[in-house]
């Protein structure tokens, strides 16, 4: 299998974990919600905005997808920087 299709496939196994199992995702408050709710402060709590609603598929898919190309953007710097000195 060539380079460019086991790429393509894992980005593909990515998204498709992104999007799919989200919908999956425990509704239960993690633990510092659950320690501020035990000692009493939860209701101090501000509201944030958030950019895209609650966590669900589409912010996965996205979140995936800027994560996937950070990490590009890094190795082609890198890359083009080895280039460059060697």
């Amino acid at each position: 299998m060539k380079r460019p299709q086991v790429l393509l496939g894992l980005l593909l196994a990515a998204l498709l974990v992104a999007g799919v199992l989200s919908r999956f995702a425990s509704t239960n408050p993690d633990g510092l919600n659950r320690v501020a709710t035990d000692h009493g402060f939860s209701d101090s709590e501000r509201a944030q905005p958030a950019l895209l609603g609650e966590y669900g598929s589409l912010t996965g898919i996205l979140g995936t997808l800027v994560v996937l190309a950070l990490m590009a953007g890094l190795v082609w710097l890198v890359r083009s920087r080895r280039h460059r000195d060697g």
